[in-house]
């Protein structure tokens, strides 16, 4: 794969020096324009050598909300003052560490919780030493159900089903108990595997998306982290249902701990007899391996994901057809992200009525909610669906920070947009934040507190966006463009009365006419404000088209 061979080449050295990618292209017969695009479009990757440190403070939404652009500030002037003229400092995209804000990469590697005090310590032992010790994090599991073990290699799910050897009747498990897709679809997961099952192919690839990089979404690290064994084992069930012989996990590159457990769980279930040929003694065949991704949100739309591991920019494909009948190589490839293949051990023990019993206010199962922003006790938090938005908040968060009141809070995501603190008791499911004009998505609920200036916060999702978009199609790569410059033209007080007329059109021009949901979801955390909180534009000389005077206390009319 060219994304291993680049990754190679920039262990080596550091960076990807021109001679090693024109040898590369010799040997492997790619044209070196075809490499130069692979290479320049994911931020893994250096076509220049490295500086002598590089520095990043990650400046989106649940780092923001903690302060990062002080930091960042603090970084650069303490960084100028000590003449360190060889160091890299700069803002970069989520970490996934929301629950620590705001976090900072050094030389890679991830740091949380940072204030000037400690990073002006990890700067000098920096510039002292070259070098700085891995920064310990103390990691607990919430108590829940999804764990039906006693211990980490029973894999009781996927012996019983190689001795019924009942394909039809796991798919039909899965589907019977609701379960559905926990990366932010939430299409039904039987449906899924039904469909990969039934198309005809002699190859087939089951992956498993761990490349969750969405601001406030980290909820996937803590599964992995503290059940690795109940996502290889559902990924597992989930490729021998359909099919498959040969498994993949997408991981984010700076997962660099979860990447250490998943190799060492990986391991054990090959020396167990659950990975391998002729697995469990049975005639079954399923092998595993991890997948680096290069980096870039981009990475986790799915058909963006394949064009990845193909050695290709991570440019999303125009559907259909689906990857369930043309994923990997052409080939049929049922992809489920993290959470979900990790319930399904769970769902085969205890049964699909058990799962569907779980959930509350009308909601099927149970699920990982990731829990940031202004919040007292940030975190991962397994919960029943249907639980109610303040509930999550003051029962399991501890309630706002600083003894505030809550303003607004994104339910699932930055892509999903703000909801006034009116609509806090809604339920944390499928149907309900649809209709409230939002969606479940990845299960990331970030908290705003009284005082947030929501014209910022938009400003500061849509310019995540903005970074992130891959640039295939027209509507995403402008449409981010216009709208980030519009927000900085009234944050800076330079817009016309009339700036926000042409918002609606630009947001549903990109909701209809780009090819992936990044860019369909793009203007919403902007369309949400305008809709919940036009008084926010208001006071800066701009009338929203459409909308009344309205304090933030509830949805428009």
């Amino acid at each position: 794969m060219l994304i291993d061979d680049l990754r190679a080449i920039q262990a080596c050295h550091g960076f990807l020096p021109e001679e090693e990618l024109k040898s590369l292209s010799e040997r492997q017969g790619i044209p070196l324009y075809e490499i130069h695009g692979v290479a320049s479009f994911y931020p893994h990757f250096r076509l220049e050598p490295p500086p002598a440190a590089s520095l990043r403070v990650c400046t989106d939404l649940s780092c923001h909300l903690r302060g990062a652009c002080d930091v960042l500030e603090t970084l650069r002037e303490s960084v100028r003052y000590a003449g360190l003229d060889q160091w890299e400092v700069s803002a970069v995209s989520c970490l996934g560490q929301c629950d620590g804000a705001p976090a900072v990469s050094i030389n890679g590697c991830s740091y949380r919780s940072m204030t000037g005090d400690r990073l002006g310590r990890y700067v000098s032992r920096l510039a002292a030493d070259g070098k700085i010790a891995r920064q310990p994090v103390r990691r607990t599991a919430s108590p829940g159900c999804i764990d039906p073990y006693d211990h980490p290699l029973a894999a009781e799910s996927l012996k019983q089903w190689v001795a019924r050897g009942d394909a039809d009747g796991l798919v039909q498990a899965i589907e019977d108990s609701g379960l559905r897709g926990m990366g932010g679809a939430g299409f039904p997961t039987g449906v899924k595997w039904d469909l990969v099952r039934k198309t005809e192919s002699g190859v087939k690839y089951a992956i498993c998306n761990a490349d969750e990089s969405e601001p406030g979404t980290f909820k996937d690290r803590e599964i992995l982290y503290h059940y690795p064994h109940l996502v290889i084992e559902g990924l597992i069930l989930g490729g021998l249902a359909v099919g498959a012989e040969q498994g993949f996990l997408f991981l984010r590159h700076e997962y660099d701990r979860e990447r250490e457990v998943l190799e060492r769980t990986i391991k054990s279930f090959y020396s167990a007899g659950y990975l391998g040929d002729g697995l469990l003694d049975s005639a079954h065949t399923f092998h595993l391996e991890i997948f680096d991704s290069p980096g870039g949100y981009i990475c986790g739309e799915e058909t963006a994901l394949l064009e990845a591991m193909e050695g290709k920019r991570a440019e999303p494909r125009n559907k259909p057809p689906f990857p369930g009948t043309h994923g990997l190589h052409g080939r049929p490839t049922l992809i489920n992200n993290v959470e979900t293949f990790a319930w399904v051990p769970a769902i085969l023990r205890r049964g699909a009525d058990w799962f569907r019993s779980q959930g509350v206010n009308g909601a099927v199962g149970r699920k990982y909610f990731a829990l940031s922003g202004h919040v007292n006790r940030p975190g991962v938090y397994e919960i029943p669906l249907g639980t109610r938005v303040s509930d999550l908040i003051r029962d399991y968060g501890g309630g706002v920070s600083g003894g505030r009141e809550l303003i607004a809070f994104s339910p699932g995501g930055t892509s999903s947009g703000f909801l006034p603190a009116s609509m806090a008791d809604i339920p944390l499911d499928f149907k309900p934040l649809a209709d409230a004009g939002s969606m479940l998505g990845s299960g990331a609920v970030i908290v705003l507190a009284e005082g947030s200036d929501m014209v910022d916060l938009a400003r500061n999702a849509v310019t995540f966006f903005r970074n992130e978009s891959c640039g295939k199609c027209v509507p995403c790569r402008t449409g981010t463009e216009h709208l980030v410059r519009l927000l900085d033209t009234i944050l800076e007080g330079d817009a016309r009365p009339d700036a926000l007329e042409p918002v609606a059109d630009v947001a549903e021009a990109m909701e209809l006419t780009s090819i992936c949901g990044l860019g369909q979801a793009a203007a919403l955390p902007l369309t949400s404000v305008l809709r919940h909180f036009p008084s926010a534009f208001a006071s800066r000389g701009c009338q929203p088209a459409g909308h009344g005077e309205n304090t933030g206390g509830g949805p428009d009319e």
